[in-house]
This record gives C-alpha cells, sequence and structure tokens, in this order.
C-alpha cells in the first residue's frame, strides 16, 4: 500500500473514513501523514504500515500485531504527554493508527536544525517526559524505544519549555504487563535488539528483559543528546557500541551544567541505581526551575 516515501497516499482515503492531505514523516515500519476525519471534520494523523512486496505472511502478521500493540498501548496510557490514539482501521487487510495531530517537530528534528538545546530547556523537556512516562509505568506499560525521534513538541510557547506540550509517541514495541501473547512474544525474541541502538540501556545490551528503569535510562540518554549534541557511546559498529554502553563510564557532560548529576543518575549501569519516573520528573523540574531563577 505504501512505497518508499508515502507520496502516494495523498488524496487517498482510508478505513472509508481518513482522507491524507500531506506526508508527515517515514520510518522502517512506515509512513505517517496528515488526514482529515470526514466523518468529524478533524485533522488527524494516520500511521500507514508500509506493505514490502518481499514480506513473508508470517513478518507481516507479526508487524500486524505489532501496530495493534502500539495503538493498545498508547489508549491504555491517560495523559496529555503521551500521543492519543482515536482509532485502528484497516485498508487492504493491512492496520492503520489514528491518532491526534500534534501540530510541531520532534525532537530530533530540533537538534538537527538548532543544534545542542539549553540545559534549562532540557530538563524542562524532561521534567515534562518523564511524568509521560511515568503515568505510563502506572499503567503498566513500557516504552522500549525512547528517543528523540520519538519526543513530538507541539508548537505553542506555554510553558516553561518554550512549547505547547511536549508529547512521547510510537510504542510500537511497548510492551504492556498482560499474559499470554504468543505473538508479541516473539517480536521480542531472545537475541534481538529491540529499540534504537544509541539509546539501548545497558542490561538490554546484555540480553536481560527490560524493566521501568530501562525507559529511564533511554529518557536519560535522550535527554543527554539534546544538550550534548550527540548520544554517549555511539562508536564506529554495532558492537563496539554495544562494548560502550556495557563497560564504559558516561562520558563527562560538558554542556548541561547542573543537568549533569541528574543525567549521571538517569543512566547508572545498574539499573536499580536510577531513579523512577516519578522522583526523575521531581529532579528535572527542581533542575529547569533553579536554572530559570
Amino acid at each position: 500500500m505504501t512505497g518508499a516515501n508515502g507520496t502516494e497516499l495523498v488524496g487517498t482515503t482510508l478505513g472509508g473514513r481518513y482522507r491524507v492531505t500531506a506526508t508527515i514523516g517515514r520510518g522502517g515500519m512506515g509512513v505517517v501523514a496528515r488526514a482529515v476525519d470526514q466523518v468529524l471534520n478533524r485533522e488527524v494523523a494516520v500511521k500507514v504500515l508500509r506493505a514490502y512486496s518481499d514480506a513473508s505472511a508470517e513478518e507481516l502478521a507479526a508487524l500486524r500485531v505489532r501496530m495493534r500493540r502500539e495503538a493498545q498501548a498508547a489508549a491504555r496510557i491517560r495523559h496529555g504527554g503521551v500521543v492519543t490514539v482515536h482509532d485502528v482501521v484497516e485498508e487492504r487487510g493491512l492496520p492503520v493508527i489514528v491518532m491526534e495531530l500534534v501540530d510541531g517537530p520532534s525532537l530530533d528534528q530540533v537538534l538537527t536544525e538548532r543544534g545542542p538545546l539549553d540545559p534549562r530547556e532540557v530538563a524542562a523537556i524532561g521534567a515534562e517526559l518523564m511524568d509521560a512516562l511515568d503515568a505510563a509505568h502506572r499503567a503498566g506499560v513500557l516504552h522500549r524505544d525512547v528517543k528523540p525521534g520519538n519526543v513530538l513538541l507541539e508548537r505553542g510557547g506555554r510553558g516553561g519549555t518554550g512549547w505547547g506540550r511536549v508529547v512521547l509517541t510510537d510504542f510500537g514495541i511497548a510492551s504492556m504487563d498482560a499474559a499470554g501473547d504468543e505473538a508479541v512474544a516473539k517480536l521480542t525474541q531472545s537475541g534481538q535488539i529491540v529499540g534504537s541502538l544509541d539509546y539501548l540501556p545497558p542490561e538490554r545490551a546484555q540480553g536481560q528483559q527490560p524493566g521501568a528503569a530501562s525507559d529511564i535510562w533511554a529518557l536519560g540518554m535522550t535527554l543527554y543528546a539534546a544538550v550534548e549534541g550527540a548520544s554517549a557511546f555511539r562508536r564506529t559498529s554495532v558492537w563496539s557500541t554495544l562494548a560502550a554502553i556495557v563497560g564504559e563510564p558516561l562520558p563527562e557532560p560538558r554542556r548541561a551544567g547542573p543537568l549533569a548529576p541528574v543525567l549521571r543518575a538517569l543512566m547508572a549501569k545498574d539499573p536499580n541505581q536510577r531513579p523512577d519516573a516519578s522522583q526523575a520528573r521531581a529532579l528535572l523540574a527542581a533542575i529547569a526551575t533553579s536554572l530559570s531563577l
């Protein structure tokens, strides 16, 4: 249904209801586009699974499960910092997730355009994201792929971040505490790397099961990259990067100022030594407030 860039979606109507007007972005799983809900007459975002011509039936089934899992995970969390899922429809046998349209760029786009951000802004963004993660963890949902590309910054300029809202999106590899889902278990088999390598916590790099503390690490690395301009452990190969994540100390932040001790706490090698999301939110909020005085 979708090709390399998703432009052929423009003008089509998905699920008999959602007319695509523009492509917003694309990734390994598919395309995110802007659309109009012709029943409620409102703009939405739609995430459309990319149909690979060489994909096996088993691979497509796994991707369908992954997208449905994303919708279910996000819908389970009631928080303004988590993207709202409106609907899941099918088009030509493939699932389409219909979400709220967040008017603004991803953190990754902002970093590409502006470079490293001010520690005050990073701390404020981090506090809002930690609040969203706290809500997710309380609902029994692990995100498992927190990174700058999955953080949306809504235009509006309200609050300490300088943005309207800070929104966590793309729960495509999220796990929930429900049991008995064999299809999802196959997506996270032992030996597979789940999530983006630069933001992979050391316990995952060692093949251990993730927990809430794994999301804390990934968000810590996201904030480190935002304030320092690069992820901390990126090396020239997958294996050297994994080795650095597991065995090398966190490079001393040079631009973070008072944020540096919080970053070190969030990215402690031992998951048990990291603060939980609620504690981390308080630490970040205190830094953001103190820097603004």
